[in-house]
């Protein structure tokens, strides 16, 4: 996931959320990201914002490591392309893609983790709730043992 900040043309700033499968914003070349955009809300907020001013903020969080990174650079939509279009598509996901989303960065910065809050995925804790359940059912079988003695 990442949070995608685009402004229009008089400056306005917007910021929405883009999450999916991991993997699902690719590197195309050393300085362009993309991702399959999907159908939405349908406000077309991001699509129109980008129409009127390509310069764009791309917000990369990892909750589980406490690292950030920012980007600053310019977005690009594509439509008539059907290679990149699959190349960028995301096979865990149903939908249809209407159009590609590139982001050439311009610049970088890394954040210092402090005053970041550890956040995990489901995917991420289940093997260490599995191990615990494991346990406990275990624990539980000794002790109703013991205590038909």
């Amino acid at each position: 996931m990442f949070y995608l900040g685009t402004a229009n043309a008089e400056g306005q700033p917007y910021i929405q959320y883009r999450g999916g499968s991991p993997g699902f914003l690719k590197v195309v070349d050393e300085q362009t990201l993309g991702f399959a955009d999907f159908g939405g809300n349908r406000h077309y907020i991001t699509l129109g914002n980008i129409a009127e001013n390509s310069k764009a903020f791309i917000f990369l969080m990892d909750y589980a490591r406490s690292r950030r990174i920012k980007l600053w650079g310019t977005l690009r939509i594509v439509e008539d392309d059907a290679e990149l279009l699959e190349e960028l598509r995301d096979r865990s996901y149903p939908g249809k893609v209407e159009r590609a989303i590139l982001f050439q960065i311009d610049a970088w910065d890394v954040n210092c983790p402090k005053h970041i809050h550890k956040r995990f995925t489901q995917k991420q804790v289940a093997p260490v709730i599995e191990q615990l359940q494991a346990r406990i059912a275990e624990l539980e079988a000794k002790l109703q043992e013991r205590s038909s003695m």
